[in-house]
């Protein structure tokens, strides 16, 4: 392609404000690429045309299961997809709202021993919780998982996604809500690596987490908690605190990280999400415990500049961003806020 470039941002305006993203359409600018910020309240087609829309619709699809509203906008801008083929878009629809299932995406994680075994990359044992009626034979079917457990949402996306709870024995289990995911806890010295995925480029950022707890079934209430507020760059909470005698855990390796990118890379189809990764205390296997549709990149600088070469490779063009911006574009995104 040659000349300038349009680029569509289908994003809400809390996204918006998370990703920087005037900051960024001011550094595309110097690179011959327009960033446009696409209102889905309007027609698309004046407001085009694109020849990339990098979006976020997790809010619009996951309310048009019960808003007409939101349903009709996801129609309008498929409707804009199928009418311009020739648009790329940064993430496919159909991969995106795959992730918003939790049960799908741990189907996906389940598999990676198996297409990873050489580099020893694993997921902890789950169990899908459909409906309440589960419930009644969830006493027999956590035999296959091991205390404590973590409860998640089924749904992926929202405030709610986050409300977790730490359940430690049989009786715990009257605290889950369903639909939802029990996944066995794996101690992993209150260390979490969030990895964050742009297009051929990965970066990893260590946070706060969970401190580790005894193995196996004991009388202890449920801890609920939410793992935005424990996992955040300042966090401070007693959850996270480790005791004083407990090992500090080697970095996970970098060539089973790139591994791990490459076959998620393959599997979901999708170029902008993020992976979170413990490295399991006993065994020091590196064990993925989610994955995120287009996260924050909070703690990613280079952020800026890895997005506009993804951008200019899916067009074809050779990135024309220089090593000292690399280094620092995208500096304003490091005070985003990961979701």
């Amino acid at each position: 392609m040659s000349g300038s470039s349009r680029v569509g941002f289908c994003l809400s305006d809390k996204k918006r404000r998370r990703i920087n993203l005037q900051a960024f359409a001011d550094f595309c600018a110097g690179h011959g690429v327009e960033v446009v910020e696409i209102d889905l309240t309007q027609p698309m087609g004046p407001q085009g045309p694109f020849d990339v829309i990098v979006h976020k619709l997790s809010d619009v699809i996951v309310e048009a299961e019960h808003d007409s509203q939101s349903q009709q906008l996801l129609v309008n801008f498929q409707s804009f997809v199928s009418d311009n083929p020739s648009t790329v878009l940064l993430d496919p629809l159909p991969a995106m709202t795959r992730l918003l299932d939790r049960f799908a995406s741990y189907r996906i994680m389940s598999k990676l021993h198996n297409s990873l075994r050489d580099w020893r990359v694993c997921s902890p044992s789950y169990l899908e919780i459909q409906s309440a009626d589960d419930l009644s034979s969830v006493q027999q079917a956590v035999t296959s998982l091991s205390f404590p457990l973590i409860c998640k949402t089924r749904v992926a996306h929202g405030s709610l996604s986050h409300e977790m709870c730490l359940i430690f024995s049989g009786g715990g289990l009257a605290d889950v809500r369903a639909p939802c995911v029990l996944q066995s806890f794996v101690n992993h010295g209150a260390v979490l690596h969030k990895v964050f995925v742009v297009g051929e480029k990965h970066f990893c950022v260590e946070r706060p987490s969970l401190k580790n707890f005894p193995p196996g079934p004991c009388d202890r209430n449920t801890i609920f908690f939410n793992s935005h507020h424990v996992s955040k760059p300042e966090s401070n909470s007693h959850l996270t605190a480790l005791d004083e005698q407990t090992p500090l855990l080697p970095p996970p390796s970098s060539e089973a990280v790139a591994a791990l990118v490459k076959e998620l890379r393959l599997q979901l189809g999708m170029a902008l999400f993020g992976v979170d990764v413990i490295i399991n205390t006993q065994t020091h296997t590196l064990t993925v415990i989610d994955i995120n549709i287009f996260p924050g990149y909070e703690g990613v600088p280079q952020f800026f500049s890895a997005l506009l070469s993804h951008i200019q490779s899916v067009l074809g063009k050779q990135p024309a961003v220089s090593p000292d911006e690399k280094l620092t574009s995208g500096a304003s995104s490091a005070a985003a806020k990961d979701q």
